[in-house]
């Protein structure tokens, strides 16, 4: 494999694994009926939202799907979320004192 085609392979597995982290937290958010638009917007209050999560947002499927919150915070920190891991992790101590 030459270098360019393994530099388009590195970046297409890092987009796959990217949406598998956003398909993670809007399914999160949907199973815990908070807003995941909402929530990237306190995490970063300065971005346009990103058409990934929109568009994962418009496709969201409705049947649950058990993701606990140490999975999801550290999918988050793995793909450097780390403000969008401290808003999930705030969120998640609101829902464990419900």
């Amino acid at each position: 494999m030459d270098i360019e085609n393994q530099d388009d392979f590195i970046i297409k597995k890092y987009q796959q694994e990217e949406q598998i982290m956003v398909q993670l937290f809007v399914q999160w958010c949907t199973n815990h009926k908070l807003n995941p638009a909402e929530l990237y917007q306190r995490a970063y209050p300065g971005q346009l939202q990103s058409s990934v999560l929109t568009d994962t947002i418009d496709q969201a499927d409705t049947e649950e799907l058990d993701i606990d919150h140490e999975t999801l915070l550290d999918v988050l920190q793995m793909f450097g979320n780390y403000d969008l891991a401290f808003i999930v992790s705030e969120e998640s101590e609101k829902l464990s004192k419900k």
